[in-house]
């Protein structure tokens, strides 16, 4: 009798421990099967997030290609990655900054599509300034370096645009020097390409004040990268 009570204990305990597997195995698979799921829904909702990005990158894109539509037509302008790109020789001579009349009427022609194309949108101009990788010490003395030719042209620009009408507050200049070159500097032809002015389209920056400080009256500095 004792005998069988054993063994009965003895499967008992078998039972017991093979249910106690099962509820773990069981356990393990639907916190697998969670994870699983929760990561095909993250998938998703990045895959989405990406897609409506490309799609309002694509209807900017579209919107400014129709704004510029004249100036595009006539070559005088590139658009490319949502830049404005402008060559240089069209609108200083070489280590000016000081504007030539093609080149004001250039920018003049720019600042009507370019403010209705801003209507809507919660975004502002950023105005840069590039050249190419030659020092500018020796040719003209009137800038020290690369940085401040580039940050020169890059002023005269903007200001330019706001004396034909661009709101002030919706423009500010950057300078890049011969940094960001579009092609290497290998000869004249590709050096006269790097010598540029970009207008770009960008977000507006937040305002980070505290409620009780007055906003700032300077002039916003030039945006030199790190």
């Amino acid at each position: 009798m004792l005998e069988q009570e054993g063994d009965s204990d003895a499967t008992s305990a078998t039972w017991i421990s093979f249910a106690d597997l099962m509820t773990g195995l069981l356990g393990a698979f639907v916190l697998l099967l969670v994870g699983v799921m929760a990561a095909q829904l993250d998938m998703a909702s990045r895959l989405e997030d990406e897609v409506q990005k490309r799609q309002i990158s694509e209807q900017k894109r579209i919107s400014l290609e129709n704004a510029l539509a004249v100036p595009l037509a006539s070559g005088r302008i590139t658009l490319n990655n949502g830049r404005i790109g402008i060559s240089g020789k069209l609108l200083f001579e070489l280590n000016s900054d000081k504007l030539e009349p093609e080149g004001r009427q250039l920018l003049k022609s720019l600042v009507q599509p370019l403010r209705s194309y801003l209507q809507s949108r919660d975004e502002m101009l950023m105005v840069s300034g590039f050249t190419d990788d030659q020092a500018v010490g020796s040719r003209n003395r009137q800038f020290q370096d690369n940085w401040e030719l580039s940050a020169q042209r890059a002023l005269t620009v903007t200001r330019t645009l706001i004396e034909e009408g661009m709101p002030s507050g919706l423009l500010f200049a950057a300078a890049f020097g011969q940094e960001q070159a579009l092609v290497p500097n290998t000869n004249d032809k590709a050096r006269a390409q790097n010598r540029r002015v970009e207008i770009a389209p960008v977000p507006k920056a937040t305002n980070s004040l505290p409620p009780s400080a007055p906003p700032s009256t300077s002039p916003a500095p030039i945006a030199k990268p790190a």
